[in-house]
């Protein structure tokens, strides 16, 4: 046996050693089919945290408005916008009149720039009240998630439909807890997660899936939210990244055909793989909250492009004007 031989016989060896432990790392040594053809365009559009005029700062509405104008003006445009939570600066902590303020600032931009279809989920800061723990408020009608579901006129806090050969997921990743400062963990339910299992059960296992969260069920850039590391350990809070991840993890072992997880919450960006599934957190449109840039990432919103295969290809669009 020659040299090159050798080399390429321990190649093909150590790559069916791989493939055979494990069915996701098949889906990842594989890769997208050469002859794949794009079937849907989305934008994905996290962390808008819009609100009325912030003094010193850019413009929340402005730059909302610049980045749907600027998502939708793309020479191959997409096909529907992704709203991926927090929508609005905050609701936790504020009361009714200046919530409302900013839910009228969102509703004012949508209906001026939003041309295409879009699909929606909430965030942790579109949730009233769960931040003033006052028990009067809770007797109010909009109290929690109600508030933002009706300004977005959304029927369920979860739901899933199919388009363009996939099947969509959207999750309520924000679950009340008041055992942290927060006030609420990320997670799912138990009623969510019996719903999502049954879901996903009934999606044919040739239909690709993809999945919206806003908070990320897997993420490596939370590590880096804040200076985690000075307390000696790696201590991620329960609030910033899915508490339930093994539970979810677990679940979609048992369904190969969930492809694609996308998120926001983080501010950051990243994109790993594990088991076989691709779990993007996009940054957020408002970059550092409308001051500037948070870390290393601009402003952006992410072009996610879906194929026939069950690939996507996802890419990080600035938008700010020089």
């Amino acid at each position: 046996m020659n040299r090159r031989s050798f080399f390429n016989r321990s190649a093909t060896l150590a790559l069916g050693a791989a493939v055979g432990s494990s069915s996701g790392l098949l889906a990842a040594a594989t890769g997208p089919s050469l002859d794949r053809k794009r079937v849907l365009r989305a934008a994905h559009l996290t962390d808008i945290h819009v609100m009325p005029e912030m003094e010193g700062h850019q413009s929340p509405a402005a730059g909302m408005t610049d980045a749907l104008r600027h998502a939708q003006a793309q020479a191959d445009k997409p096909d529907v916008l992704f709203f991926g939570g927090d929508l609005i600066m905050d609701a936790l902590k504020l009361e009714k009149e200046k919530v409302t303020a900013q839910w009228d600032v969102w509703g004012k931009v949508v209906s001026a720039e939003v041309k295409i279809p879009a699909k929606l989920c909430l965030g942790n800061h579109d949730v009233w009240g769960w931040g003033i723990r006052d028990a009067a408020l809770e007797t109010e009608a909009l109290y929690g998630k109600a508030f933002a579901l009706e300004r977005l006129a959304l029927k369920d806090r979860y739901y899933s439909y199919d388009q363009a050969g996939w099947h969509f997921v959207v999750l309520d990743s924000v679950q009340r807890d008041y055992g942290n400062k927060h006030g609420y963990t990320a997670r799912l339910d138990d009623a969510q997660f019996a719903w999502l299992a049954k879901d996903l059960a009934a999606t044919p296992v040739a239909t690709p899936v993809c999945v919206l969260s806003h908070i990320p069920i897997l993420s490596a850039c939370v590590f880096f939210d804040t200076d985690l590391e000075a307390t000696g350990s790696w201590l991620i809070p329960g609030a910033w990244t899915h508490i339930d991840a093994r539970r979810i993890k677990d679940l979609f072992r048992k369904h190969a055909n969930v492809k694609v997880c996308l998120s926001g919450h983080v501010h950051l960006a990243d994109d790993i793989t594990y088991l076989g599934v691709r779990y993007l957190c996009n940054g957020a449109v408002s970059g550092g909250w409308w001051k500037g840039d948070y870390q290393e990432f601009p402003p952006a919103y992410a072009l996610v492009d879906f194929y026939d295969d069950g690939s996507v290809e996802n890419r990080l669009v600035p938008y700010r004007r020089a």
